[in-house]
C-alpha cells in the first residue's frame, strides 16, 4: 500500500503516483471544484459587473433550471436578485467610504457574520 493524495476540492483521495495527480488535476471534475471554491470569495462587485455583461439564460427563465448550470455562459439572476446584489455592492461602498473617513461604524455581531456565512454557503452550494 503506497502513499495516498487527498484532494481538498474534490474531498477525495487516491493512490499518489505522478500519472494520477496529473489526471486528477486536469480533470473537469477537479478543475470545476476548484472554480466553485476560489468563486465563493469573490466580492460582490466582480459578481455584479459579471453577471451585467452576461445575457439571461431563456432555458434558466422558462424552466428554472439550466443544463450547463453554474458552467452555463448566460446569467441566471433574476431582475429581484441584481438589484440586490447592486444594493448590497452599494451598502458596502457606503461602509468603505466610511472606514476611511474615520467614522465609528459599531461592529456587527458574531450571529450576523454567522447568518451572513450560512446565507454565503448555502447559495455556493445551490450553484
Amino acid at each position: 500500500m503506497g502513499k495516498r493524495y487527498f484532494c481538498d476540492y474534490c474531498d477525495r483521495s487516491f493512490q499518489d503516483n505522478l500519472h494520477n495527480r496529473k489526471k486528477h488535476l486536469n480533470g473537469v471534475q477537479h478543475l470545476r471544484a476548484k472554480r466553485a471554491w476560489y468563486d465563493s470569495f469573490r466580492d460582490a462587485a466582480a459578481i455584479l459587473q459579471e453577471e451585467q455583461t452576461k445575457k439571461p439564460c431563456r432555458k434558466f427563465l422558462q424552466t428554472g433550471q439550466c443544463d450547463f448550470g453554474s458552467n452555463c455562459r448566460f446569467s441566471h439572476m433574476t431582475e429581484q436578485d441584481l438589484e440586490k446584489l447592486s444594493a448590497q455592492v452599494q451598502g458596502e461602498q457606503r461602509s468603505k467610504e466610511l472606514r476611511q473617513e474615520g467614522a465609528d461604524i459599531p461592529p456587527g455581531t458574531i450571529e450576523d457574520w454567522l447568518e451572513k456565512r450560512a446565507k454565503r454557503l448555502s447559495t455556493a452550494q445551490s450553484n
